[in-house]
């Protein structure tokens, strides 16, 4: 009878360290999961061209001639969260949309990071890390990359009234890591 106790004392400790690696490795997992550490380290490019001049239709006494993108407001992006350069170029297209371009981005990479237009002031440092979801805003979709230029459609009959900055957006930790004011 000497050796059962010890048998019990093992299968009392089994069934606690199980259940313990158990909630452990689910806990573990739900955090690699929300954070995304992994994108701390792991940068994406992208190198989308401007969008491109589109020639003139004939027979409206300008055949021939090229029309070009108008840039309706532009800003260099200031950092926030993380640190981030670039311009924001805010264009009108010849057929008559409108597209958010990103020139030169570096910035961090990050889990859902968004492109936003919106209704906020860009302040400089700390104080402008978390105003851009106080007010209104446009979400223009998923960063495309983290370094390089992309370009962003704007929806058409999007109401763009006062919307003259730009964020780059994360989603999970509500936090901007920069943004431009669109001045045109």
């Amino acid at each position: 009878m000497a050796g059962q106790p010890g048998v019990r004392g093992r299968w009392r400790r089994r069934s606690v360290v199980v259940p313990a690696v158990v909630v452990l490795t689910l806990v573990v997992a739900a955090g690699l999961a929300w954070f995304e550490p992994w994108k701390l380290v792991v940068d994406e490019s992208v190198a989308e061209p401007a969008p491109a001049a589109a020639a003139a239709p004939a027979g409206d006494g300008a055949a021939g001639s090229v029309a070009g993108p108008i840039v309706l407001g532009s800003g260099a992006l200031v950092a926030h969260e993380h640190a981030t350069t670039g311009e924001a170029q805010h264009l009108a297209l010849p057929d008559g949309s409108r597209v958010l371009r990103l020139e030169d981005l570096v910035t961090s990479n990050g889990p859902r990071l968004r492109v936003w237009l919106t209704d906020a002031p860009v302040l400089p440092g700390r104080e402008g890390w978390h105003v851009f979801d106080d007010g209104r805003y446009l979400d223009l979709g998923p960063l495309k990359g983290n370094l390089g230029s992309a370009n962003y459609p704007v929806p058409a009959g999007a109401d763009l009234a006062g919307l003259t900055s730009v964020s780059i957006w994360c989603e999970r930790f509500s936090v901007s890591f920069g943004a431009a004011t669109l001045a045109a």
